[in-house]
């Protein structure tokens, strides 16, 4: 199975409210290990794991709202003024 094949099943199996859901408590677990990690926690693994389950379920998530292209120019534009605000604030050093 592809990558979107995969996505595709999952909302099949469970439905896009579960999905939608799980998007909360993936997200939330990720934050957890990054606060456990900003406290001092050696938690590389534990972090990329989190940072994996949330990046499927984003995937998930843009396939659901069928918003690929979308996210891709929000993702430019944004990429874009935070390359502009990191060259902004060299030049004031």
């Amino acid at each position: 199975m592809t990558e979107i094949e995969i996505y595709k099943a999952a909302l099949k199996q469970w439905g896009p409210e579960a999905q939608t859901l799980m998007v909360f408590e993936e997200m939330s677990e990720l934050q957890k290990e990054l606060c456990k990690s900003a406290r001092g926690k050696q938690n590389k693994e534990a972090i990329a794991e989190e940072i994996a389950d949330v990046y499927i379920m984003l995937g998930q998530m843009i396939l659901l709202h069928k918003c690929a292209e979308e996210v891709e120019e929000q993702k430019a534009r944004k990429l874009e003024r935070l390359a502009d605000r990191i060259a902004a604030a060299q030049d004031g050093k």
